[in-house]
């Protein structure tokens, strides 16, 4: 079993505590804790939280799924060809694990019981040679984004054909996905340029929608409970909103500046967002009341982080799940 890495961090909510490092007010009560992957450098990311409680990640340079039991504090690989380089995992109404095989051009699916692979192959086009993020619809379908073949894709769960939808914009680098409220429409940060896009789930007709600055970069997404989308401004060092409806954006400066690069965004059932600033060192996590509009948190990752690519909320524990280049599986805490 890895290490166990752990910090407290012991915050009043109502007091006027201020970070000595960027002087925002602590009005928020965190806790991490960090484990240790027991297979060395192999970029741990994109943990997700399956019906059992369990987290399922990636190792992207190691080329594995593996199983994390918060419980017991154990973990469990199942190794995948060399190659596949799997940048995501999700997992299914019925427990089972699938992956976006980055580098091999497929969705894979594994039986958590057996470790068995299945996999689909995308088309032989290269239309979508590098499954990159998936998302779960209503009906349990997959969307997903190609960074590398522009292209956003739809993948059926009763044919196991994927459908795939080009992104207007050369070199878009469509990344981040996110499924709106009604679980229906994606939604997808286009990270070569400055633009959102979302695709109409019956027509399968993609739209752009772009950011005031051009040199705007967003990366990752997600949403609050009055529909409002949140992106992190890599490029910028801004937390971003848009909001669909009347199609307003509004922006605020992080507190690591233009050095923050956001990376992994999310938000939990406080309609808070939270965030990492990967610019730094260590990474900064960070928090953001989208009601009061200020920042509530920014506290350093203790293995310093690296670079925390993508997180998840899980409403049971309260918590969020992370993983970090430095090779650790994290959870924070949320209070």
């Amino acid at each position: 079993m890895g290490k166990l890495l752990s910090v407290t961090l012991s915050v009043v909510l109502v007091a006027a505590f201020f970070t000595a490092s960027d002087g925002i007010e602590q009005k928020a009560e965190i806790e991490i804790q960090e484990w240790e992957v027991p297979w060395e450098q192999s970029r741990p990311r994109d943990p997700y939280v399956a019906p059992d409680g369990d987290i399922w990640f990636v190792g992207q340079r190691a080329h594995y799924v593996a199983e994390f039991d918060p419980d017991t504090e154990t973990f469990r690989k199942i190794d995948l060809e060399d190659g596949a380089g799997p940048h995501t995992v999700v997992v299914d109404a019925g427990g089972n694990p699938w992956y976006a095989g980055n580098r091999a051009n497929h969705i894979g699916k594994v039986d958590p019981g057996s470790g068995k692979i299945t996999k689909y192959m995308m088309p032989d086009d290269n239309s979508a040679r590098d499954p990159h993020t998936i998302a779960i619809n209503e009906s349990g379908d997959f969307w997903f984004t190609s960074q590398g073949a522009n292209s956003v894709g739809f993948f059926d769960m009763k044919t196991k054909e994927p459908t795939i939808i080009p992104v207007p914009t050369s070199r878009a680098r469509p990344y981040g996905i996110i499924m709106d409220q009604d679980m229906k429409t994606p939604w997808i940060a286009l990270f070569g340029t400055h633009k959102l896009a979302t695709v109409d789930p019956a027509t399968k007709q993609l739209r752009e929608f772009e950011l005031p600055d051009e040199g705007s970069r967003p990366r990752r997404l997600t949403q609050t409970s009055d529909g409002v989308i949140w992106y992190g401004d890599y490029s910028r060092g801004y937390l971003g909103s848009y909001n669909p409806n009347n199609r307003e954006i509004k922006e605020w400066p992080l507190p690591s500046g233009t050095s923050s690069r956001p990376y992994a965004i999310t938000v939990d059932d406080k309609d808070r967002v939270w965030l990492v600033e990967t610019g730094v060192d260590p990474n900064m996590f960070v928090g953001f009341d989208t009601h009061t509009k200020e920042f509530i948190a920014s506290e350093a990752i203790p293995s310093g982080g690296g670079t925390v690519r993508h997180m998840v909320f899980d409403a049971a524990t309260q918590s969020i799940w992370f993983g970090t280049d430095t090779n650790y599986l994290g959870r924070a805490k949320l209070y």
